[in-house]
């Protein structure tokens, strides 16, 4: 797809935070110009390194085609009233990964605006992450940006109903920090069986990358996989019935994905729970 944005400032993103900032790492390398960029975050921590995140708004200058906003929930209601009366007259698309943060809540905040509610991943850094996203009522020309920018990033699914996003959060979402815990422990525990701690943790990980790698390449289903590697009385059963042989593993699991849905529904409620008139009391 053709590169949508090349005029000077087109994209304003707010929040250089892990996620915002490999966003903006993601699109930079696939050829989106440094100058096309105005990213606003006064305490930036993973901006690239070709951008010079600004701490405020522009004041004048070119109106954007788009902003991303990738701002803690919690800091909405410091951004939103600046933000909407500065680009009032342009109304830009805007695109928001704020978790919990639902359409109609930013639809009071900036009427008349095209929406679309997204939640990316990490791996979108290198191309390989996964989108979820929401984005009714947007014009041809508004839709074929949006799918650029997800579509750099990696996998896209698209959601109908949004209480939905609150389960995307807890899976995809947070997923890659409990899959960097899980990868930890396995790491350990090849250290606990006499494993150098820098060969188990290869093995650690490239197992969990080589995997994956193979459950996409040849489309197949998990329990397909594992049971391919699961010889009858072998070691692999052995530990498979020390894992999950009374249904621990997928009651740990459960609980995991439950505490973060429930989290990102909490964030939901507290930022419906104000009108727009009143964002100064939106809480996270």
């Amino acid at each position: 797809m053709p590169l949508p944005l090349r005029s000077a400032g087109a994209l304003w993103l707010l929040g250089c935070g892990q996620m915002g900032g490999a966003l903006l790492e993601r699109w930079l390398g696939v050829g989106l110009p440094a100058a096309a960029v105005v990213a606003i975050d006064p305490a930036p921590r993973a901006a690239p390194a070709r951008t010079t995140p600004r701490a405020d708004l522009p004041a004048r200058g070119p109106d954007p085609a788009v902003v991303v906003l990738a701002v803690k929930p919690q800091n909405l209601a410091d951004v939103a009233p600046p933000l909407a009366a500065r680009l009032a007259a342009r109304r830009p698309l805007l695109v928001s990964m704020l978790a919990g943060v639902r359409l109609p809540t930013l639809s009071g905040l900036f009427p008349g605006w095209p929406l679309a509610r997204i939640m990316p991943n990490l791996p979108a850094r290198v191309g390989r992450g996964i989108t979820a996203v929401l984005a009714p009522g947007l014009s041809p020309a508004e839709r074929a940006l949006l799918d650029w920018l997800l579509g750099t990033t990696g996998a896209v699914v698209e959601l109908q109903d949004e209480t939905r996003f609150d389960a995307v959060t807890a899976v995809s979402g947070s997923g890659p920090a409990f899959l960097c815990r899980f990868i930890e422990a396995l790491a350990g525990a090849g250290e606990a069986a006499g494993l150098d701690a820098a060969i188990s943790r290869a093995l650690a990980r490239e197992t969990v990358l080589g995997t994956a790698a193979l459950l996409t390449a040849e489309g197949l289903d998990p329990a397909t996989l594992r049971q391919r590697v699961t010889s009858p009385g072998g070691t692999t059963e052995a530990g498979l019935d020390a894992l999950d042989g009374d249904g621990a593993l997928s009651a740990l699991l459960r609980a995991t994905v439950r505490a973060a849905t429930e989290r990102a529904r909490q964030l939901a409620h507290d930022a419906a729970a104000r009108s727009p008139q009143d964002t100064t009391r939106i809480h996270a």
